[in-house]
C-alpha cells in the first residue's frame, strides 16, 4: 500500500507536535504505538502484501483525514510556526476546492529552516522489528508541496523556491539516514508534481531538480509518489483535472527507478501513459480506491490490472493501493488489502498459463 492506514480504535495517543522520543518516555504511549504498528503490519502480512509500511502510525488524527501528511513535517522542522493558518492560494480556489484546501490551511515561517526531531530511521528500526518482510519508508509530504504552503512573515527564507530547496536538504539528511538504518525501499511522497499546472511550465524544471536534490545519493530503491490528493475522500480538481497525462511526461527523466501512481480512482485513466516510459523505469500502479467504502471483487481488481498490462511488461509492475487508506474504516480498509492480492493471484495465474 502507499504508506497511511487506519489506526486501531484502540489507539488514540497523539504525539501534538512532540518529539517521538520525548513522547515514548511515556511507557504507555510508546507500548500503544508499537501495539499499533505490529497489528497494521499483521494486517498486511496476512492479507498477503509483499513489501509493508509502518501506516503512519505517527500520523495524529489532523485536519484532512490525512493531515499529519503534512503537519508532521511542519511542527518538526525548525523556522515554521505551529498555528494552522489559512492556505496562501485560499483566495484563488474555487468549486469543492474550497474545502479541501481549507482543510489543508497554511503555515507561517518565521524564522532560519533547520532539521529537527523528524527521527524516520526511529520510526523505521521499530517498525521493521516487527516482520521480516521489507518495510518501505514513506518519506512525506515533500519539499515542494510544503513549500506551496507557507506565509513569509520573517527569516532568511523569502519565497516557495528557497524553502523548497531548503527542505529538501533536510529530506535528504533523513533518507540517508533510514538507509544507514537498513531501509532498502525509500518512498518520496510530493504531491507538488502538480504545481505547474497552477504556477506555469517553468516550474516543472522546479520541481525536477528539487526531487533529484532530495534523492540524490541514495543507496536504496526509490520511488515517487504524487497522487490526486485526498481529503476525506476529495481530490484537489484545480491541480488535477487534467490528470496524470498533463504532467508524467515532464518527469520522465527524473533520477527516480519508480513512479507510484494512482489510477484506481479514475477508472485507470491514462493508463496508455505507461507505454511511454523509459524502458528502465518502473511504475506501482493503484488498482484499490480507497476513496469509497466499496470493496472491490478480485475480478475487479484484476480487470484493472490486465488494463496497466496492456501498456508495460508485467515485470515493471508492482501493485498497490491508491494513497490515503487512513481515512477508511479499519474492516474496510482489510478487505481492500485482501482484494488486492487475491486481484493480483489471478493475472499471475493467466500469465503463468499463457
Amino acid at each position: 500500500m502507499v504508506g497511511s492506514y487506519p489506526r486501531p480504535r484502540w489507539f488514540t495517543q497523539q504525539l501534538s507536535g512532540r518529539d517521538i522520543r520525548e513522547a515514548w518516555k511515556d511507557i504507555l504511549h510508546a507500548e500503544a504505538f508499537e501495539d499499533a504498528v505490529r497489528t497494521v503490519i499483521a494486517d498486511q502480512e496476512q492479507a498477503g502484501l509483499d513489501i509493508l509500511s509502518d501506516g503512519q502510525m505517527w500520523f495524529d488524527d489532523t485536519a484532512m483525514g490525512i493531515g499529519s501528511f503534512l503537519w508532521y513535517w511542519f511542527e518538526r522542522v525548525r523556522g515554521f510556526g505551529s498555528e494552522k493558518l489559512p492556505h496562501p492560494a485560499r483566495a484563488k480556489a474555487r468549486g469543492t476546492d474550497v474545502f479541501s484546501i481549507d482543510e489543508a490551511g497554511g503555515v507561517a515561517v518565521r524564522g532560519p529552516i533547520e532539521r529537527g526531531p523528524i527521527r524516520l530511521a526511529d520510526l523505521y528500526r521499530l517498525a521493521q522489528r516487527q516482520t521480516e518482510r521489507p518495510i518501505k519508508a514513506c518519506v512525506g509530504a515533500g519539499p515542494v508541496q510544503l513549500s506551496t504552503m507557507a506565509h513569509f512573515e520573517s527569516g532568511p527564507i523569502k519565497d516557495r523556491y528557497q524553502l523548497s530547496y531548503a527542505l529538501s536538504d533536510i529530506f535528504r539528511a533523513e533518507i540517508a539516514d533510514l538507509v544507514a538504518a537498513g531501509c532498502q525501499h525509500i518512498q518520496l511522497e510530493d504531491l507538488g508534481a502538480w504545481i505547474p499546472t497552477l504556477s506555469g511550465e517553468k516550474d516543472f524544471a522546479w520541481v525536477r531538480d528539487v526531487v533529484n536534490r532530495t534523492l540524490a545519493g541514495c543507496r536504496a530503491h526509490t520511488s515517487w509518489h504524487f497522487c490526486f490528493g485526498n481529503a476525506w475522500g476529495n481530490r484537489m480538481h484545480g491541480m488535477t483535472r487534467g490528470g496524470y497525462a498533463e504532467v508524467l511526461p515532464h518527469y520522465l527523466e527524473v533520477d527516480v527507478e519508480e513512479f507510484v501512481l494512482d489510477f484506481a480512482c479514475r477508472e485507470m485513466a491514462d493508463a496508455a501513459l505507461l507505454a511511454e516510459l523509459p524502458p528502465q523505469k518502473r511504475v506501482a500502479v493503484g488498482v484499490i480506491d480507497v476513496r469509497s467504502l466499496e470493496v472491490e471483487e478480485p475480478e475487479q481488481v484484476a480487470e484493472r490490472i490486465r488494463k496497466v498490462l496492456a501498456h508495460i511488461a508485467p515485470d515493471r509492475v508492482t501493485l498497490t493501493t491508491d494513497c490515503g487508506m487512513k481515512q477508511l474504516p479499519r474492516p474496510c480498509a482489510v478487505q481492500k488489502l485482501r482484494a488486492l492480492t487475491a486481484g493480483a493471484d489471478i493475472v499471475r495465474r493467466e500469465l503463468e498459463s499463457a
